[in-house]
């Protein structure tokens, strides 16, 4: 009698290898078998015309706050991610001096777009040290597992105080304790250590995070801690990776090659494509190669569709600082109070009153004004998100595109379409992957060898962005819908977000179903996969608002051999662990 068996389906293994038919058995947390498997199971998944997976294993989130609130880790775990791994892009939560706590919320609200009153009301501060941190993630339930990564901007702030979070230049002895640090988190069990050096990530107070501007000997005594354990991976977001400034990608790889090449750990980093040098993420993969060649590992992180924004009357809009707009829907002015609590009155009231002709007539008027407030939107790149959801739309799908065919002015037919499904219609703007208003690009990194599966940041920009989704996607348009280019083959697209990812940061025990392997595994109706529209919620803590978005056709989430999630519904079943370094599977896996 084994745990559990899933029986007839179509297993897709994780290693890139051709799928085929059988069972998979689990015992003990553990995969005991996979073939025709006679025995019981004392619970069975029923996987008959359905492919089973390994779980998903998501490198990049910022899940630092919600899960001490939150055991599932929503939206993840709606699409079939088993493991994450959070405290990417430098931000976290520890080590955490105690008159620091605010000011770390900060930091994660400005960088992340996540309301720091969700983060004041819903965090405990239980910890000082990142070992004692990672104590208390322990005994939090859980039903994915969680690995974490020690966080440049908070080790510089706990370290040099107000200078390292004001970005001064760190002394020989600033760096030292640094490194000691990073080490010690590291031994206790981060998977890693990560910084940021965009000027674009911003605390909420304007001020750049801290180790924006370091030196290289801070780069290197961070990947010296990382060598001297032994174990981890060196993530960021580099200098110039929104197209700032061209000049800094090669000085940032650079860097990288001398400080991988010379403590042999691995640095995976943020890549895109811009529309300032739309074939510059070419000459960023060029140079990883060259590096390869040196010893070095760079893996240059890579997404799976165009990072955009969602706009909408509930999200964000030409007119949301128009005059009109606030007073009747009660908004504060963006930039004033919580940016995630903007919304007072029901967004039903809202579109109503926007339909009357008058105050049409008044918030167009004051569209040019609005247009001061906020980023200007391009309306050739806005597209109306409805289901079945097109997130590679052609550019005659844009709202401007709609506006010349009908011979309207754009913002004017704008104005119309958020008024659609009671003010809850969404749009996709596309912000880097979509120069040419398609894939091909995607395709091309996606591919590459030594390209990374990641920067969906799954719990983070909850006001405007969900590509937490990012695994569902993978599956519906690269492996099954993919209509505007070539798709890629099933077995690929499974490896990518399993093994692969799993693999760069050491753990070992799984993203492969083989005898041995940890028991984390989906089971998919491949052919009922769907994404459902992009919702705001208000389940955060102090009632604060994010978007969500769910999928159907998962039957089964599995995580240590616990079913989590069956057909997209919660079980109650909190198997996951906190993942402490290198993991290596139960026994030895040809």
């Amino acid at each position: 009698m084994h745990d559990l068996v899933i029986r007839n389906g179509t297993i897709v293994d994780g290693t890139g290898d051709a799928p085929f038919q059988g069972d998979i058995a689990i015992d003990d947390g553990s995969i005991s078998a996979i073939g025709r498997i006679e025995a019981e199971g004392r619970e069975t998944v029923d996987a008959t015309g359905q492919i089973i997976t390994p779980g998903f294993v998501d490198i990049h989130t910022h899940f630092d706050g919600q899960i001490t609130w939150d055991p599932l880790l929503t939206p993840s775990c709606w699409h079939g991610v088993t493991t994450v791994v959070m405290g990417n892009c430098g931000v976290g939560f520890a080590p955490a001096a105690p008159n620091r706590h605010e000011w770390l919320i900060g930091l994660m609200e400005g960088v992340e777009d996540i309301p720091g009153t969700a983060l004041s009301a819903g965090m405990q501060w239980n910890w000082e040290t990142f070992p004692e941190y990672l104590d208390y993630l322990d005994t939090l339930p859980k039903a994915l597992d969680v690995g974490t990564q020690v966080p440049h901007g908070a080790v510089r702030a706990y370290v040099m105080g107000e200078r390292g979070a004001s970005n001064e230049p760190a002394n020989p002895e600033d760096i030292l304790e640094m490194k000691k640090l990073v080490r010690e988190g590291i031994e206790a069990g981060a998977l890693g250590v990560s910084t940021s050096r965009t000027i674009v990530h911003r605390a909420i107070d304007g001020v750049n995070v801290p180790g924006t501007f370091a030196e290289e000997d801070e780069m290197m005594a961070f990947g010296e801690a990382l060598s001297e354990a032994g174990t981890g991976v060196f993530e960021l977001a580099p200098a110039g990776v929104t197209g700032d400034d061209m000049n800094l990608p090669d000085l940032e790889v650079a860097w990288m090659r001398r400080v991988s090449a010379a403590t042999g750990r691995p640095i995976t980093f943020a890549l895109v494509q811009l529309d300032a040098e739309p074939d510059h993420w070419k000459r960023m993969f060029d140079l990883s190669e060259e590096a390869a060649a040196e010893g070095a590992d760079l893996y240059p992180q890579v997404t799976a569709r165009a990072p955009g924004v969602l706009l909408g009357l509930q999200t964000n809009h030409p007119w949301v600082n128009a005059p009109t707009f606030q007073e009747i829907s009660g908004h504060y002015k963006l930039g004033e109070g919580d940016a995630h609590h903007l919304r007072r009155v029901p967004i039903e009231e809202v579109a109503a009153e926007m339909r009357k002709p008058e105050i049409k007539a008044k918030l167009i008027e004051e569209l040019e004004a609005a247009h001061q407030d906020i980023a200007f939107i391009n309306l050739g790149r806005v597209f109306q998100l409805q289901e079945p959801l097109d997130y590679e739309p052609s550019e005659e799908d844009s709202v401007a595109a709609m506006a010349e065919r009908e011979g309207r002015e754009a913002h004017e037919l704008f104005y119309d379409l958020l008024l659609e499904d009671d003010g809850k219609r969404l749009f996709f703007a596309p912000t880097l992957n979509y120069t040419d208003f398609n894939y091909d690009v995607v395709r091309k990194m996606l591919t590459h060898p030594r390209a990374a599966l990641g920067l969906d940041d799954a719990g983070a920009h909850c006001g405007v962005i969900c590509d937490a989704s990012m695994p569902t996607f993978m599956l519906t348009h690269w492996a099954r819908d993919r209509s505007r280019g070539e798709g890629l083959p099933l077995e690929f697209v499974v490896k990518k977000m399993t093994s692969d990812t799993a693999r760069l940061y050491g753990l070992n025990d799984r993203g492969v179903l083989k005898p041995g392997m940890k028991g984390d595994v989906n089971v998919i109706d491949l052919e009922r996969l769907q994404l459902r529209a992009p919702e705001l919620a208000h389940d955060l803590p102090a009632d604060g608002r994010r978007l969500v978005q769910r999928a159907e056709g998962f039957v089964a989430t599995i995580v240590s051999g616990e079913v989590i999630m069956r057909d997209g519904e919660d079980t109650g079943a909190r198997p996951g662990q906190l993942v402490r370094g290198e993991q290596q599977p139960a026994v030895s896996v040809a």
